[in-house]
């Protein structure tokens, strides 16, 4: 049985597009070569951080759900730590209402986004 989980990571601000491009495809990678399927992904961009980190107070911020085994957290979790161009990252599983809240809120976006256009 595979876990849902989000993972959000921040990643330097002084990459160009390009670079932070090649980061997510890198962490994205990893999820489906270790048999994880992702659901869903969001660019938030550049934001301002809580609290300076490593002298920076902005980052770019990226979110991946997906679905995987619970070996495959770790696995992600070393290559973040092991990326210099990432400043911080979170990953947590997320249990029944917190998928069926994702999906929900994900339904609206494409609704209003429909109606839009």
């Amino acid at each position: 049985m595979l876990n849902h989980y989000e993972t959000v990571f921040i990643a330097t601000p002084v990459l160009s597009e390009n670079q932070m491009k090649e980061a997510v495809q890198k962490f994205k990678k990893i999820i489906t070569e270790n048999e994880g399927e992702i659901i869903h992904e969001e660019n938030w961009g550049l934001k301002k951080l809580a609290y300076p980190i490593q002298k920076k107070s902005t980052g770019f911020y990226y979110l991946i759900e997906f679905k995987g085994e619970g070996t495959l957290v770790e696995k992600l979790e070393v290559q973040y730590r092991r990326d210099e161009r990432i400043i911080r990252f979170l990953t947590f599983r997320m249990e029944k209402f917190a998928v069926e809240y994702a999906e929900k809120k994900r339904k609206q976006k494409e609704t209003v986004k429909a109606k839009e256009e």
